[in-house]
């Protein structure tokens, strides 16, 4: 009967909605300020505000509030398909190895979250040094979470190569992996050698390649909606019969 009013799936979709609307709620207020120069900006040629630059100033509660909602779906999203897939209401991992990948997914996330929120508190304005800590804590954080969940899917698909929902799951995450990676990269050296114009575009761009990468954990939730404690235990390296039809797998 709980099913009724609460499922897994909520989570990722709250999460994306409140990061995009955090987003959009800092990039929009500066635009419509006229853009202005933060104090925070480097003074030699930086026209382009960071999101940091935005969250240190009197948006900074939106930007905390944002950071905190978000790393807790995010976090629960991950540790749902681990509690799903353990219960026998998701497909089943069939090894330890996607178990071990699955934790240290969830790590990785609770990691990464941390960093989100910690860096969302300690502003770049008052505690530079702190925030861009936080900054590489977080990068790495949701970097080590993908990973961990490219190599579950991956062991997955090969397990479950009849089902089309794992394998788009793999692909998609593979993908977010391979982007966010080289995003994280060309970050790092836009920061080192100080090309902010450039590093604050990639770092807009940066935060709504996350929220796909959290939004497609929904896919991977939805059929928990409408199926029953261990019901999907059995179904582990064959496809179900044809009158086994709990959900579109």
């Amino acid at each position: 009967m709980a099913r009724r009013y609460f499922s897994w799936y909520w989570f990722p979709i709250v999460g994306s909605a409140v990061w995009v609307g955090t987003l959009l709620g800092l990039l929009l207020t500066w635009i419509i300020d006229g853009q202005p120069h933060y104090v925070t900006m480097d003074s030699q040629g930086q026209t382009i505000a960071y999101i940091s630059d935005v969250g240190a100033d009197f948006l900074k509660p939106l930007f905390i509030a944002g950071s905190v909602v978000t790393s807790i779906c995010f976090v629960l999203s991950l540790f749902g398909g681990r509690w799903l897939r353990h219960r026998g209401r998701i497909l089943p991992n069939t090894s330890w190895a996607q178990r071990i990948f699955s934790i240290i997914a969830i790590f990785g996330a609770v990691v990464g979250s941390a960093g989100l929120i910690l860096l969302s508190i300690f502003d770049t304005k008052r505690y530079t040094t702190l925030h861009r800590v936080f900054l590489a804590v977080f990068c790495g954080g949701v970097l080590v979470s993908a990973l961990g969940t490219v190599l579950e899917y991956w062991r997955l698909e090969r397990n479950h190569r009849w089902s089309k929902a794992i394998t788009y799951s793999f692909w998609i995450k593979a993908v977010f992996f391979v982007v966010e990676l080289g995003l994280a990269i060309a970050f790092g050296v836009c920061l080192t050698k100080e090309i902010n114009n450039a590093g604050a575009i990639i770092e807009w761009v940066t935060a709504l390649v996350f929220t796909g990468y959290l939004l497609s954990f929904l896919f991977d939730l939805l059929p928990a909606a409408r199926s029953r404690t261990g019901e999907f235990k059995d179904v582990e390296l064959t496809p179900p019969s044809s009158s086994y039809r709990p959900y579109r797998y």
